[in-house]
């Protein structure tokens, strides 16, 4: 497993943290999802194996956000 923190710009509302979330959670090879409204930041633990950093922000700005890493 690996750990991730990334920036996720456009969060304005706890239905923006419900929704970056969602699609985190919805990569496969993802395990748990820790989305900060306050720091504009998601923390995501996976499996290198089976998801990669671009597979989470491509998730991310999918979802009508910004991400980064």
């Amino acid at each position: 497993m690996a750990t991730v923190t990334m920036t996720v710009g456009g969060m304005t509302c706890m239905g923006c943290v419900d929704s970056v979330t969602r699609v985190l959670q919805a990569v496969k090879g993802v395990s748990a999802v820790q989305v900060s409204l306050e720091k504009a930041q998601a923390q995501v633990d996976y499996d290198p194996a089976l998801a990669s950093t671009d597979d989470l922000r491509v998730a991310v700005e999918g979802a009508g956000f910004d991400a980064a890493l």
